[in-house]
């Protein structure tokens, strides 16, 4: 099987509701929104943002910033809070050194995403990403899967490994792809969903069972 490790973003390498958090605070204090706005961008952005969430959020409080200028500074603020712990970056790097190919899979917008790679040092540890913002397509869709390989510079049909917490888009989306799995427990499980190869507690534990497969 080709060294090919995929990984999900949010909330398996990087901490988003924790970022999210510390954002959304910063941002309601900038703008000096009010409690209200608070919790209505807390809930409608509990699992993703674009631009258009803005957009509404402008709207429906009445706000003079124009929703472009209020999503860069959220993802300015996104970039400048998300942080992926030093034992992971660590992980990725062994994982390099051993000859493995690494490649992120993620849902979300391009913009903010790419910003969190950048701002953690992600970055600088993959050999390419997909972006569902990239074809307007979210995981499990295949296509997805097959950009992120041509953004690795290698082959979806030679097999590799997809390693994330959504057991429908990441491990439902591995196995469409062909791709063996890690799941990191915590959502519920899906009626009729194939069992991952693996469940982990940690991302740093797939990485061990990776690098394991190495040796």
């Amino acid at each position: 099987m080709t060294r090919l490790a995929f990984f999900d973003l949010d909330n398996t390498l990087v901490d988003r509701q924790s970022a999210l958090s510390d954002a959304l605070a910063a941002l309601c204090r900038s703008r000096e929104l009010s409690p209200d706005a608070d919790r209505w961008l807390r809930t409608e952005l509990a699992d993703r943002a674009t631009i258009n969430d803005f957009a509404r959020l402008r709207d429906t409080f009445g706000l003079d910033a124009s929703a472009a200028d209020l999503w860069q500074e959220y993802v300015d603020l996104m970039a400048a809070t998300v942080t992926c712990r030093p034992d992971v970056l660590e992980g990725l790097a062994r994982l390099r050194s051993a000859g493995w190919t690494i490649g992120i899979v993620t849902n979300g917008a391009g913009d903010i995403q790419r910003a969190k790679l950048a701002a953690t040092g992600l970055a600088g540890l993959v050999d390419g990403a997909a972006v569902s913002g990239d074809l307007e397509v979210r995981k499990p869709d295949l296509r997805l899967f097959e950009l992120a390989a041509a953004r690795c510079g290698v082959r979806l049909a030679d097999g590799g490994w997809m390693v994330g917490d959504n057991a429908a888009g990441d491990i439902g989306g591995g196995h469409q792809a062909g791709l063996r799995t890690i799941w990191l427990r915590g959502r519920p499980w899906p009626d009729g969903l194939p069992d991952a190869h693996h469940v982990v507690d940690d991302v740093t534990d797939a990485i061990a069972i990776l690098l394991n497969e190495t040796e």
